[in-house]
């Protein structure tokens, strides 16, 4: 698919991976339609691309059903299409699933802190693709779906929450490329290792290091080496139902 002229929607597209691929697709001749949850920093975004191109930002709560639905709404309203969706939103709130000392249970992870990253991580990536998809049938026209995973998805430590959440989300990329393919609609997933965005940039330092010493290239990623990627994907039409895995070498 060529970019030039395609409405491409971004979850989390204010900031970080998502504010990079907007930037990446916007120099391709893209219509951009930004979601996040931040209205100040979706402003920002949108003015700083609206010179490259045509973008509209959504302030949405991607958790809630009905706010996705009518986001995809407007969405269709405004720009004409959805031709591209890339589930890029979410949210790291990190921590041992127990803690114990003694032979004693000190601390638990909450139900609340375990949900919370479903919730935007997985939940929300349903929604947004469900809606997606339902935009591009709708629209009889072909489409992408790309979900931003982890290579944490294999499994990491402290991270019961976030590791569950990308691997549904890369699980539900290879069934949505089996049941959408009748529809001409593609879903694909990119696994990110550790890149250097906002997100990481909050990480303990001392875990940071530890992260980057275990990458086999001996640095962390760029967001312009993903959006590059999920830019690959959109324009090979031959790409399908796989998860591709950007991380240096790093296996956790």
């Amino acid at each position: 698919m060529e970019l030039k002229g395609k409405v491409v929607v971004i979850t989390g597209g204010a900031g970080g991976l998502g504010l990079a691929m907007a930037h990446d697709f916007a120099a391709q001749g893209a219509k951009l339609a930004l979601i996040d949850v931040d209205q100040d920093k979706l402003e920002r975004a949108c003015a700083d691309i609206g010179a490259a191109t045509e973008v509209q930002g959504y302030a949405l709560d991607i958790t809630d059903e009905e706010d996705v639905v009518a986001g995809f709404q407007y969405i269709r309203e405004d720009l004409g299409a959805v031709d591209v969706l890339v589930n890029n939103a979410g949210i790291l709130r990190d921590g041992l699933m127990i803690k114990a000392k003694d032979g004693k249970v000190t601390n638990r992870m909450s139900y609340e802190q375990f949900q919370s990253v479903i919730n935007v991580n997985l939940t929300g990536s349903f929604l947004c693709g469900r809606e997606a998809a339902a935009a591009m049938i709708e629209g009889n026209n072909q489409g992408v779906i790309i979900n931003i995973s982890s290579v944490a998805r294999a499994g990491n430590m402290g991270q019961s929450n976030y590791s569950a959440s990308k691997a549904g989300v890369a699980a539900m990329s290879v069934g949505w490329a089996k049941e959408l393919a009748r529809y001409n609609i593609r879903s694909v997933a990119v696994a990110p290792g550790v890149i250097a965005t906002e997100m990481t940039a909050a990480m303990k330092p001392e875990a940071l290091e530890r992260m980057e010493k275990m990458v086999p290239v001996g640095r962390l990623g760029q967001s312009s080496e993903i959006a590059s990627t999920v830019r690959f994907i959109i324009e090979n039409d031959y790409v399908n139902g796989r998860v591709f895995e950007i991380d240096g070498g790093l296996r956790l």
